[in-house]
């Protein structure tokens, strides 16, 4: 059975919020406080965390931002009364992975939940290679060459989402949606800095990148490297 951990302080939307999900065959665990959030967040491993960003105790962003030090790989959405850009970019900064202003749509937001259940069912490898780069998808961690490489949690997602569709064109919009979430506040420019910033990371020669490649007026491509048996075929 799927687990969803709500927290959330406002009575009546927890309330409202465990009956919708239990009504759809989610196990319902709930918190209304941000420290409670956090330890059954850490000790329960849900499969899906609803976050609401003003909490008692301590709030939401430092629920998400302790949850990701801990390497707990699991979808986040925030649930926030605000609508300004700063609040929602923040979040998702600080590895949240989508956000839904209030009020909203109970309707798209089961469906979101739902969206981020589909795709953790998805097999898909524990560690991706390629070079002298291994992620670790549980650990959430980049080395190259053997050393730690820092990734910020849009750039692990950002070169998840690359990995998990190798020689896939990616479209701008597809690329905001798994990354940042569903934000109208993500711009072009902004994915294109986040790709130029992943690639500082990744690439032999930013400069003449290897891996990312850009697709004019379509988004990005990853290209795995061809190793000798593939160039031996080519």
């Amino acid at each position: 059975m799927r687990t969803v951990l709500i927290v959330e302080d406002d009575a009546a939307m927890l309330r409202g919020l465990e009956d919708n999900f239990k009504a759809r065959g989610y196990y319902v665990l709930t918190a209304t406080d941000g420290r409670q959030g956090l330890e059954k967040a850490l000790k329960e491993r849900p499969d899906l965390i609803l976050l609401d960003i003003m909490l008692p105790e301590i709030n939401g962003y430092e629920v998400c931002s302790h949850v990701r030090e801990k390497g707990l790989d699991v979808p986040i959405i925030m649930l926030t009364a605000k609508d300004q850009e700063s609040d929602i970019v923040l979040g998702l900064n600080l590895g949240a992975d989508d956000y839904v202003t209030k009020p909203f749509s109970i309707k798209e937001l089961m469906a979101r939940a739902e969206a981020f259940m589909r795709r953790r069912k998805d097999t898909e490898p524990a560690v991706y290679e390629f070079a002298d780069c291994r992620l670790d998808i549980v650990a959430r961690t980049l080395h190259r060459g053997g050393r730690d490489v820092p990734l910020t949690p849009g750039e692990f997602k950002m070169l998840h989402l690359f990995l998990r569709n190798a020689g896939c064109p990616l479209t701008q919009d597809e690329i905001r949606t798994a990354v940042f979430g569903y934000s109208r506040f993500i711009s072009v420019r902004d994915i294109d800095k986040a790709v130029e910033s992943l690639r500082n990371k990744i690439e032999p020669d930013p400069a003449r990148p290897q891996y990312i490649h850009a697709i004019p007026n379509i988004g990005y491509r990853f290209e795995p490297p061809q190793t000798d048996a593939d160039s031996a075929h080519s």
